[in-house]
């Protein structure tokens, strides 16, 4: 490659990417996981993209589960995303403290995000690191905030995810 990784990193870095939890569920065991590669694919049907680390438990749960959700933040309450770069710990219908809901299709709604997608599995696409799940759209809808909320981007951190391995990555 002609590029060398500082540069290749600091420049994916530079497009643009909203951060939101990652709600999974498969049997007994929950998880919400910071995310940040997420993108509408289709119209006819409405799919919804994914991109998750094939060595993540999010992974395993939405092949096993069927099932994801995607739970948009308000911009100025980005402090959530740090808690959930582990596994979360669930006690009673909480994830790490934050209050969720079975969604219809059993995954993990947070009741405070600004919006919320629910998807079924509908194909998996294996591409080397991360595997990209689509989802069709089941339910959507607007948190406690109301629809002129602005969402949470990874500009609005200091977290810097994609580019080339690195680290923990």
């Amino acid at each position: 490659m002609a590029v060398d990784d500082t540069t290749l990193n600091k420049t994916l870095w530079k497009i643009p990417n909203a951060l939101c939890l990652l709600g999974s569920r498969a049997g007994d065991t929950w998880n919400g996981m910071t995310q940040s590669w997420v993108t509408q694919v289709s119209m006819e049907p409405v799919l919804l993209a994914a991109a998750v680390d094939t060595k993540a438990l999010t992974n395993r749960l939405v092949r096993e589960g069927g099932a994801f959700s995607i739970n948009l933040w308000p911009r100025d309450d980005t402090r959530v995303f740090v808690k959930f770069s582990k596994p979360a710990k669930k006690e009673g219908m909480t994830l790490n403290g934050r209050p969720i809901r079975e969604g219809i299709t059993g995954v993990p709604v947070f009741e405070e995000a600004a919006v919320f997608f629910e998807c079924r599995l509908w194909r998996i696409v294996e591409c080397g690191t991360h595997d990209l799940f689509l989802g069709e759209v089941v339910d959507a809808g607007f948190g406690p905030y109301g629809e002129e909320v602005e969402v949470a981007r990874m500009e609005d951190t200091r977290m810097k995810y994609g580019g080339v391995r690195r680290g923990g990555h």
